[in-house]
């Protein structure tokens, strides 16, 4: 499986974005995905994460809110529409998939999957 992250860019405070991961080669529709960020001199850290088969969503409290999560199951594509950006928010935003029935993680270790990371910059 590969994953594909688009959509990011610049963006005034407050403003809104929408993440887009694309998967190719899955043959599953039970996949869950993730998305994490990396802000500069920072750890990469979770965001968002729906869990495979029962679409049960999880959020960082950082994003709680602001950020949703969303799937096209067929296609195993993934969204993150941010709204209310922040200054803070900016960061490499990255995509990240694993076949799974009803869980997920926190830990970047834990999926399979993680694609190249789209670039997400908010002017205050």
């Amino acid at each position: 499986v590969q994953l594909q992250a688009s959509g990011g860019g610049l963006v005034q405070a407050g403003g809104s974005l929408r993440l887009s991961c694309a998967a190719s080669g899955s043959t599953s529709d039970n996949y869950a995905l993730a998305w994490f960020r990396r802000a500069p001199g920072k750890e990469r850290e979770f965001v968002a994460a729906i869990t495979g088969g029962t679409d049960v969503t999880f959020y960082a409290d950082s994003v709680r809110g602001r950020f949703t999560i969303s799937r096209e199951g067929a296609k195993n594509s993934a969204f993150l529409q941010m709204n209310s950006l922040k200054p803070e928010d900016t960061a490499v935003y990255y995509c990240a998939a694993k076949g799974s029935y009803g869980v997920s993680s926190r830990d970047w270790f834990w999926w399979r999957y993680r694609g190249q990371g789209t670039q997400v910059t908010v002017s205050s």
